[in-house]
Protein backbone atom coordinates (compact mmCIF):
# COMPACT_ATOMS: atom_id res chain seq x y z
CA UNK A 1 0.00 0.00 0.00
CA UNK A 2 1.49 3.17 -1.19
CA UNK A 3 0.31 7.00 -0.49
CA UNK A 4 0.91 9.77 -3.07
CA UNK A 5 -0.47 12.87 -3.12
CA UNK A 6 -3.39 11.99 -5.23
CA UNK A 7 -4.61 10.44 -2.11
CA UNK A 8 -5.43 13.61 -0.58
CA UNK A 9 -3.86 16.94 1.08
CA UNK A 10 -1.37 14.82 3.47
CA UNK A 11 0.46 12.95 0.85
CA UNK A 12 3.88 12.32 0.88
CA UNK A 13 3.65 12.87 4.64
CA UNK A 14 4.40 9.99 7.32
CA UNK A 15 3.12 9.13 10.87
CA UNK A 16 4.30 6.66 12.92
CA UNK A 17 1.39 5.37 15.06
CA UNK A 18 2.33 4.17 18.51
CA UNK A 19 -1.48 4.19 20.02
CA UNK A 20 -3.94 2.07 21.05
CA UNK A 21 -7.66 1.32 21.16
CA UNK A 22 -9.19 4.24 20.18
CA UNK A 23 -8.62 8.32 20.46
CA UNK A 24 -4.64 8.44 18.94
CA UNK A 25 -5.24 5.45 16.06
CA UNK A 26 -8.59 7.90 14.94
CA UNK A 27 -6.41 10.28 14.70
CA UNK A 28 -4.08 8.43 12.94
CA UNK A 29 -6.90 6.84 10.54
CA UNK A 30 -7.72 10.63 9.68
CA UNK A 31 -4.27 11.30 8.57
CA UNK A 32 -4.12 8.28 6.48
CA UNK A 33 -7.76 8.69 4.82
CA UNK A 34 -6.87 12.21 3.74
CA UNK A 35 -3.04 11.00 2.08
CA UNK A 36 -0.58 10.45 4.80
CA UNK A 37 2.03 7.29 4.68
CA UNK A 38 0.42 5.94 8.76
CA UNK A 39 2.64 3.14 10.24
CA UNK A 40 1.08 0.84 12.90
CA UNK A 41 3.61 -0.23 15.05
CA UNK A 42 2.49 -2.84 17.95
CA UNK A 43 3.65 -4.88 20.41
CA UNK A 44 5.14 -8.19 18.18
CA UNK A 45 3.59 -10.59 20.10
CA UNK A 46 0.37 -8.73 21.85
CA UNK A 47 -0.76 -6.24 19.14
CA UNK A 48 -3.29 -3.54 19.79
CA UNK A 49 -5.89 -3.83 22.69
CA UNK A 50 -8.20 -2.58 19.59
CA UNK A 51 -7.79 -5.86 17.76
CA UNK A 52 -9.88 -7.71 20.73
CA UNK A 53 -12.43 -5.06 20.37
CA UNK A 54 -16.11 -5.64 19.14
CA UNK A 55 -17.83 -8.13 17.00
CA UNK A 56 -15.92 -10.45 14.34
CA UNK A 57 -16.40 -12.04 11.48
CA UNK A 58 -14.98 -16.05 10.56
CA UNK A 59 -12.35 -14.49 13.04
CA UNK A 60 -11.38 -11.10 11.71
CA UNK A 61 -12.21 -8.01 13.97
CA UNK A 62 -14.26 -5.77 12.17
CA UNK A 63 -13.97 -2.41 14.13
CA UNK A 64 -9.99 -3.22 13.69
CA UNK A 65 -10.65 -3.29 9.60
CA UNK A 66 -12.14 0.04 9.96
CA UNK A 67 -10.12 1.61 13.00
CA UNK A 68 -6.41 0.64 10.87
CA UNK A 69 -7.93 1.70 7.16
CA UNK A 70 -4.95 3.05 5.54
CA UNK A 71 -1.97 1.90 7.69
CA UNK A 72 1.01 -0.42 7.03
CA UNK A 73 1.63 -2.68 10.34
CA UNK A 74 4.97 -3.15 12.06
CA UNK A 75 5.43 -5.66 14.85
CA UNK A 76 8.41 -3.93 17.02
CA UNK A 77 8.87 -3.73 20.67
CA UNK A 78 10.17 -0.30 21.66
CA UNK A 79 10.82 -1.52 25.18
CA UNK A 80 13.77 -3.50 24.31
CA UNK A 81 17.15 -1.57 23.21
CA UNK A 82 17.22 -3.12 19.72
CA UNK A 83 13.71 -2.00 19.21
CA UNK A 84 14.01 1.05 20.31
CA UNK A 85 17.02 1.75 18.14
CA UNK A 86 14.99 0.76 15.49
CA UNK A 87 12.65 3.15 16.12
CA UNK A 88 15.09 6.11 16.47
CA UNK A 89 15.82 5.08 12.25
CA UNK A 90 12.26 5.06 11.78
CA UNK A 91 11.64 8.20 13.77
CA UNK A 92 14.14 9.85 11.34
CA UNK A 93 11.94 9.53 8.67
CA UNK A 94 8.71 10.39 10.48
CA UNK A 95 6.63 13.65 9.93
CA UNK A 96 4.38 13.14 12.78
CA UNK A 97 4.30 10.42 15.91
CA UNK A 98 1.16 9.05 17.72
CA UNK A 99 0.94 7.96 21.00
CA UNK A 100 -0.60 7.58 24.13
CA UNK A 101 1.73 5.71 26.53
CA UNK A 102 1.41 6.60 29.91
CA UNK A 103 3.07 9.94 30.88
CA UNK A 104 7.18 9.10 30.88
CA UNK A 105 6.87 5.84 28.86
CA UNK A 106 9.11 7.12 25.65
CA UNK A 107 11.08 8.25 28.00
CA UNK A 108 12.30 5.40 30.09
CA UNK A 109 12.66 3.71 26.85
CA UNK A 110 15.13 6.50 26.00
CA UNK A 111 12.59 7.70 23.38
CA UNK A 112 11.55 11.20 24.93
CA UNK A 113 10.65 14.00 22.25
CA UNK A 114 14.23 15.98 23.41
CA UNK A 115 16.28 12.90 21.92
CA UNK A 116 13.70 12.00 19.06
CA UNK A 117 13.79 15.65 17.29
CA UNK A 118 17.78 16.16 18.03
CA UNK A 119 17.74 13.97 14.38
CA UNK A 120 14.24 15.03 13.44
CA UNK A 121 13.94 18.65 14.47
CA UNK A 122 10.57 19.43 12.28
CA UNK A 123 9.02 15.86 14.29
CA UNK A 124 5.34 16.14 15.44
CA UNK A 125 4.52 14.13 18.77
CA UNK A 126 0.72 14.26 19.22
CA UNK A 127 0.79 12.55 23.04
CA UNK A 128 -2.88 11.30 23.89
CA UNK A 129 -3.64 10.62 27.84
CA UNK A 130 -6.33 10.63 29.97
CA UNK A 131 -5.68 13.46 31.56
CA UNK A 132 -2.50 15.14 30.32
CA UNK A 133 1.02 14.48 31.00
CA UNK A 134 1.24 16.68 34.24
CA UNK A 135 -1.16 17.41 37.02
CA UNK A 136 -2.14 15.29 40.14
CA UNK A 137 -4.17 12.58 37.54
CA UNK A 138 -1.49 12.87 34.76
CA UNK A 139 -0.14 8.62 36.35
CA UNK A 140 -3.84 7.55 36.64
CA UNK A 141 -4.95 4.89 33.86
CA UNK A 142 -8.00 6.47 32.41
CA UNK A 143 -10.48 5.60 29.60
CA UNK A 144 -12.86 7.48 27.67
CA UNK A 145 -15.84 6.42 29.87
CA UNK A 146 -13.92 8.09 32.91
CA UNK A 147 -13.79 11.57 31.06
CA UNK A 148 -17.53 11.25 29.96
CA UNK A 149 -18.47 10.85 33.53
CA UNK A 150 -16.07 13.64 34.63
CA UNK A 151 -16.86 16.54 31.51
CA UNK A 152 -20.77 16.79 32.55
CA UNK A 153 -21.52 14.78 29.80
CA UNK A 154 -22.99 11.93 31.90
CA UNK A 155 -24.89 14.59 34.33
CA UNK A 156 -26.62 15.82 31.74
CA UNK A 157 -27.35 12.62 30.20
CA UNK A 158 -30.34 10.48 30.51
CA UNK A 159 -33.76 11.16 32.33
CA UNK A 160 -34.35 13.81 35.09
CA UNK A 161 -35.56 11.17 37.64
CA UNK A 162 -33.02 8.51 36.57
CA UNK A 163 -29.15 7.72 36.75
CA UNK A 164 -26.36 9.90 35.08
CA UNK A 165 -26.08 7.75 31.33
CA UNK A 166 -22.55 7.01 29.72
CA UNK A 167 -23.04 6.55 26.09
CA UNK A 168 -22.72 2.76 23.88
CA UNK A 169 -19.72 3.78 22.27
CA UNK A 170 -16.43 5.56 22.37
CA UNK A 171 -17.59 8.82 22.04
CA UNK A 172 -15.15 10.97 24.30
CA UNK A 173 -12.17 8.99 22.47
CA UNK A 174 -13.99 9.83 19.14
CA UNK A 175 -14.12 13.63 19.93
CA UNK A 176 -10.30 13.23 21.28
CA UNK A 177 -9.53 11.79 17.60
CA UNK A 178 -10.68 14.02 15.91
CA UNK A 179 -9.15 17.14 17.74
CA UNK A 180 -6.08 15.20 17.48
CA UNK A 181 -6.07 15.44 13.81
CA UNK A 182 -7.11 19.22 13.72
CA UNK A 183 -3.94 19.52 16.41
CA UNK A 184 -1.38 17.91 13.63
CA UNK A 185 -2.26 20.24 11.59
CA UNK A 186 -2.22 23.31 13.22
CA UNK A 187 1.07 21.99 14.26
CA UNK A 188 2.55 21.35 10.42
CA UNK A 189 1.39 24.56 9.43
CA UNK A 190 3.17 26.04 11.76
CA UNK A 191 6.32 23.55 10.82
CA UNK A 192 5.70 25.39 7.20
CA UNK A 193 6.29 28.81 8.72
CA UNK A 194 9.34 28.11 11.23
CA UNK A 195 10.26 24.60 9.91
CA UNK A 196 10.26 23.53 13.64
CA UNK A 197 8.38 20.62 15.22
CA UNK A 198 6.72 20.83 19.04
CA UNK A 199 5.00 18.66 21.04
CA UNK A 200 1.26 18.45 21.59
CA UNK A 201 -0.23 17.49 24.65
CA UNK A 202 -3.78 15.96 24.37
CA UNK A 203 -6.21 15.16 27.19
CA UNK A 204 -9.25 13.12 26.52
CA UNK A 205 -11.06 14.99 28.56
CA UNK A 206 -10.40 18.66 27.83
CA UNK A 207 -12.37 18.35 24.09
CA UNK A 208 -15.54 16.38 25.36
CA UNK A 209 -15.60 19.10 27.84
CA UNK A 210 -15.94 21.99 25.31
CA UNK A 211 -18.54 19.62 23.18
CA UNK A 212 -20.88 19.13 26.31
CA UNK A 213 -21.39 22.95 26.00
CA UNK A 214 -21.73 26.25 28.51
CA UNK A 215 -21.64 24.09 31.24
CA UNK A 216 -18.86 25.82 32.88
CA UNK A 217 -19.75 29.29 32.11
CA UNK A 218 -23.13 28.80 33.62
CA UNK A 219 -21.24 27.50 36.87
CA UNK A 220 -18.99 30.20 36.71
CA UNK A 221 -21.12 32.90 36.24
CA UNK A 222 -24.88 31.88 37.77
CA UNK A 223 -23.80 29.84 40.23
CA UNK A 224 -26.34 26.77 38.37
CA UNK A 225 -25.56 23.37 37.37
CA UNK A 226 -27.84 22.28 34.51
CA UNK A 227 -30.09 19.01 35.52
CA UNK A 228 -30.91 16.20 33.45
CA UNK A 229 -33.93 16.72 30.93
CA UNK A 230 -34.08 13.70 29.01
CA UNK A 231 -34.52 14.27 24.93
CA UNK A 232 -35.57 17.53 25.90
CA UNK A 233 -33.97 20.91 25.72
CA UNK A 234 -33.53 24.16 27.93
CA UNK A 235 -33.48 26.31 24.80
CA UNK A 236 -36.02 25.40 22.27
CA UNK A 237 -39.12 23.12 22.31
CA UNK A 238 -40.54 21.31 20.46
CA UNK A 239 -37.27 19.34 21.13
CA UNK A 240 -38.12 15.14 21.15
CA UNK A 241 -38.23 12.07 19.92
CA UNK A 242 -41.96 11.13 18.99
CA UNK A 243 -42.95 7.76 17.94
CA UNK A 244 -45.05 6.89 14.90
CA UNK A 245 -48.01 4.77 13.95
CA UNK A 246 -46.28 2.45 12.53
CA UNK A 247 -43.84 2.01 15.79
CA UNK A 248 -40.61 3.81 14.49
CA UNK A 249 -39.10 6.69 16.05
CA UNK A 250 -38.53 10.60 14.69
CA UNK A 251 -36.49 13.51 16.14
CA UNK A 252 -38.00 17.01 15.77
CA UNK A 253 -35.68 19.80 16.75
CA UNK A 254 -36.91 23.97 16.74
CA UNK A 255 -33.98 25.90 17.26
CA UNK A 256 -34.79 28.60 15.31
CA UNK A 257 -38.31 30.26 15.77
CA UNK A 258 -39.82 30.08 12.35
CA UNK A 259 -39.07 25.83 12.22
CA UNK A 260 -40.95 26.07 15.22
CA UNK A 261 -43.61 28.46 13.98
CA UNK A 262 -43.78 25.84 10.94
CA UNK A 263 -44.09 22.60 13.39
CA UNK A 264 -47.11 23.90 15.47
CA UNK A 265 -49.00 25.51 12.06
CA UNK A 266 -48.29 21.28 10.56
CA UNK A 267 -49.60 19.40 13.72
CA UNK A 268 -52.96 22.04 13.99
CA UNK A 269 -52.20 24.39 17.08
CA UNK A 270 -51.08 27.71 15.21
CA UNK A 271 -53.01 29.74 17.82
CA UNK A 272 -49.96 28.64 20.32
CA UNK A 273 -47.80 30.76 18.03
CA UNK A 274 -49.23 33.66 19.32
CA UNK A 275 -48.57 33.45 22.91
CA UNK A 276 -45.84 36.10 24.31
CA UNK A 277 -43.89 32.91 25.68
CA UNK A 278 -43.75 31.39 21.67
CA UNK A 279 -41.22 34.18 20.85
CA UNK A 280 -38.05 32.83 22.55
CA UNK A 281 -36.91 29.21 22.25
CA UNK A 282 -35.98 29.44 26.00
CA UNK A 283 -39.57 29.92 27.77
CA UNK A 284 -41.06 27.39 24.77
CA UNK A 285 -38.77 25.16 26.63
CA UNK A 286 -41.24 26.49 29.58
CA UNK A 287 -44.31 25.14 27.84
CA UNK A 288 -43.38 21.76 27.02
CA UNK A 289 -45.45 19.17 28.08
CA UNK A 290 -48.07 21.45 26.00
CA UNK A 291 -46.32 21.02 23.27
CA UNK A 292 -45.03 18.01 23.38
CA UNK A 293 -48.20 16.85 23.83
CA UNK A 294 -49.64 18.39 20.57
CA UNK A 295 -46.82 17.04 18.53
CA UNK A 296 -46.61 13.51 19.89
CA UNK A 297 -50.40 13.10 19.42
CA UNK A 298 -50.25 14.42 15.35
CA UNK A 299 -47.08 12.27 15.10
CA UNK A 300 -49.02 9.28 16.55
CA UNK A 301 -51.83 8.94 14.38
CA UNK A 302 -49.72 9.02 11.04
CA UNK A 303 -46.68 6.75 9.50
CA UNK A 304 -42.82 7.89 9.39
CA UNK A 305 -42.98 8.28 5.70
CA UNK A 306 -46.12 10.49 5.89
CA UNK A 307 -44.79 12.55 8.57
CA UNK A 308 -41.51 13.00 7.03
CA UNK A 309 -42.87 14.13 3.69
CA UNK A 310 -45.79 16.12 6.15
CA UNK A 311 -42.58 18.23 7.20
CA UNK A 312 -40.22 18.64 4.41
CA UNK A 313 -43.55 19.60 2.71
CA UNK A 314 -43.99 22.64 5.29
CA UNK A 315 -40.50 23.38 5.31
CA UNK A 316 -39.51 22.26 9.23
CA UNK A 317 -37.30 19.80 10.33
CA UNK A 318 -37.20 16.03 11.29
CA UNK A 319 -35.08 13.03 11.11
CA UNK A 320 -35.88 9.60 11.59
CA UNK A 321 -34.35 7.89 14.17
CA UNK A 322 -32.30 4.86 12.75
CA UNK A 323 -30.68 1.43 13.68
CA UNK A 324 -27.32 1.47 11.69
CA UNK A 325 -28.68 -1.08 8.89
CA UNK A 326 -30.91 2.38 7.76
CA UNK A 327 -28.33 4.20 7.77
CA UNK A 328 -26.84 2.19 4.66
CA UNK A 329 -30.20 2.61 2.67
CA UNK A 330 -30.43 6.21 3.64
CA UNK A 331 -30.74 7.94 -0.01
CA UNK A 332 -28.44 10.95 1.66
CA UNK A 333 -26.03 9.10 2.90
CA UNK A 334 -25.63 7.22 -0.62
CA UNK A 335 -25.78 10.49 -1.94
CA UNK A 336 -23.04 11.89 -0.60
CA UNK A 337 -21.55 8.63 -0.50
CA UNK A 338 -21.01 8.71 3.63
CA UNK A 339 -20.65 4.90 3.55
CA UNK A 340 -18.19 3.35 0.96
CA UNK A 341 -17.45 -0.29 0.03
CA UNK A 342 -13.90 -1.41 0.27
CA UNK A 343 -11.64 -4.00 -1.08
CA UNK A 344 -10.61 -7.07 2.20
CA UNK A 345 -7.94 -9.35 1.59
CA UNK A 346 -9.73 -11.63 3.78
CA UNK A 347 -13.46 -10.97 3.87
CA UNK A 348 -13.87 -9.75 0.57
CA UNK A 349 -16.05 -6.28 0.32
CA UNK A 350 -17.42 -4.53 2.88
CA UNK A 351 -18.84 -1.48 4.00
CA UNK A 352 -17.84 1.56 6.42
CA UNK A 353 -17.81 5.03 7.24
CA UNK A 354 -16.21 6.73 4.38
CA UNK A 355 -13.24 9.55 4.57
CA UNK A 356 -15.11 12.29 7.10
CA UNK A 357 -15.11 15.81 4.69
CA UNK A 358 -15.32 15.92 0.98
CA UNK A 359 -12.60 17.78 -0.51
CA UNK A 360 -13.08 19.14 -3.95
CA UNK A 361 -9.27 19.37 -5.09
CA UNK A 362 -7.70 16.41 -2.95
CA UNK A 363 -9.96 13.84 -1.38
CA UNK A 364 -8.90 11.44 0.50
CA UNK A 365 -9.69 7.84 0.02
CA UNK A 366 -9.58 4.56 1.57
CA UNK A 367 -6.77 2.49 0.64
CA UNK A 368 -6.75 -0.68 2.52
CA UNK A 369 -8.17 -1.73 5.66
CA UNK A 370 -7.10 -3.12 8.60
CA UNK A 371 -3.91 -5.51 8.14
CA UNK A 372 -2.85 -8.04 10.62
CA UNK A 373 0.03 -7.56 13.06
CA UNK A 374 3.49 -7.03 11.23
CA UNK A 375 1.88 -7.19 7.87
CA UNK A 376 4.55 -5.00 6.37
CA UNK A 377 7.42 -5.30 8.90
CA UNK A 378 10.05 -6.68 6.19
CA UNK A 379 9.07 -4.27 3.63
CA UNK A 380 9.23 -1.58 6.32
CA UNK A 381 12.81 -2.88 7.57
CA UNK A 382 14.40 -4.46 4.92
CA UNK A 383 12.86 -1.91 1.70
CA UNK A 384 13.07 1.52 3.63
CA UNK A 385 15.31 0.97 6.67
CA UNK A 386 17.74 -0.98 4.69
CA UNK A 387 18.40 -4.08 7.59
CA UNK A 388 19.98 -7.52 6.34
CA UNK A 389 17.08 -9.93 5.78
CA UNK A 390 19.71 -11.96 8.53
CA UNK A 391 18.93 -9.15 10.90
CA UNK A 392 15.38 -9.26 10.26
CA UNK A 393 15.29 -13.29 11.28
CA UNK A 394 17.45 -12.49 14.34
CA UNK A 395 14.87 -9.60 15.61
CA UNK A 396 12.42 -11.86 14.80
CA UNK A 397 13.34 -14.67 16.67
CA UNK A 398 14.19 -12.67 19.90
CA UNK A 399 10.86 -11.65 19.96
CA UNK A 400 11.55 -7.92 19.06
CA UNK A 401 9.78 -7.77 15.79
CA UNK A 402 6.67 -9.69 14.30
Amino acid sequence: MSSTSADGPLGGLRVLDLSTILAGPLAAQILGDFGADVIKIEHPSRGDGMRGHGLDKDGQPLWWKMISRNKRTLGLYLGDPEGARIFKELARTADVIVENFRPGTLERWGLGYDVLSTDNPGLILLRVTGFGQSGPYAARPAFGTLVEAMSGFAHLTGQPDGPPTLPAFGLADSIAGVAGAAAVSMALYQRDKDGKGQEIDLDLLSPIMTAVGPGIIYADQLGIDQDRTGNRSLNNAPRNTYRTRDDHWLAISTSANPIAERVMRLVGHPEVIDEPWFVHGRTRAQHADLLDGYVGEWIGARTREEVIAAFEKAGAAVAPVYKPSELLDDPQVKALQLVTSVPDEDLGPIRMQNVMWRMGRTPGRIRATGRAVGADTDAILVDELHLSAEEVARLRAHGVIA
